[in-house]
């Protein structure tokens, strides 16, 4: 019996953004691993390019390419590189995503509310609309955004992150009702607590870690690498009817 070549991505450009560390970097390497030429994205070319070294020293193919996706001029010049030097686009991760404050509701500083939504919700949809008209040009591609359990359960002290991340979860569907006719897939990722830097307040805090756990059946912190096989399926031929959907990965959380 042969082994399925359903996850297969030889062949296919991958763009991940917030792919220097976390689960974005464990989402990157995994699709290098499967074959894809790997777009390693994040606002600091340095770090992009430490991660993009190692899958080729791996044996894989990655190419680093800075990208603040909260600055429109940024992501304009990214796609711009990325369709002369590729002219195609299969995959986009959108996983760079900002939470700037940690507070009570009513604290909430405007300049941080800013920052989050204009990096949040404004970058990965407009993420979303250059890497679409690239995919539509060659007959379509796979969109997954990377939301949060917050965006259906608010997170405490989480207040407008929890906002973007709903407002994500809508934005799928919205790319995956108008796009699936152009071959054009959208599904989001719900990670639950991980253990990255970008969750550290949560996780390094030995109360609220305590707290937390009580609510996750698997009782456990998640590892990035835990988040990358569900990406991957929503990257590949495995889901080729699906589409709209969130796919939590949260340990029994949102049960």
């Amino acid at each position: 019996m042969q082994k399925t070549d359903l996850f297969d991505l030889e062949g296919k450009v991958a763009l991940v953004t917030g792919a220097s560390r976390g689960i974005g970097e464990a989402i990157a390497r995994l699709l290098a691993q499967q074959g894809a030429h790997v777009i390693v994205s994040s606002r600091k070319l340095d770090g992009c390019e430490a991660v993009a070294a190692s899958i080729r020293e791996a044996g894989g193919q990655a190419t680093a390419l800075a990208c603040h996706i909260g600055e429109m001029e940024q992501i304009s010049s990214a796609f711009a590189t990325i369709s002369e030097q590729f002219g195609k686009l299969d995959i986009l991760v959108n996983n760079a995503a900002t939470n700037p404050q940690f507070c009570h509701v009513l604290d909430t500083d405007l300049v941080a509310f800013q920052k989050t939504v204009d990096v949040n919700i404004r970058g990965y949809f407009f993420m979303s609309v250059e890497a679409g008209k690239l995919m539509k040009k060659n007959g379509g591609g796979s969109i997954i955004n990377v939301a949060s359990i917050n965006g259906v359960t608010p997170g405490h002290f989480q207040g407008i992150y929890s906002v973007t991340k709903a407002a994500v979860i809508n934005m799928t569907k919205v790319f995956a009702k108008e796009c699936a006719g152009l071959g054009i897939r959208c599904n989001a990722l719900l990670p639950g607590l991980t253990d990255t830097k970008f969750a550290s307040a949560l996780t390094s805090n030995d109360a609220i870690l305590k707290t937390a756990l009580q609510r996750i059946p698997a009782s456990r912190v998640a590892m990035p690498e835990e988040m990358a096989g569900a990406v991957l399926y929503l990257a590949s031929a495995a889901s080729s009817y699906t589409t709209g959907v969130t796919l939590n990965v949260d340990g029994g959380f949102l049960a």
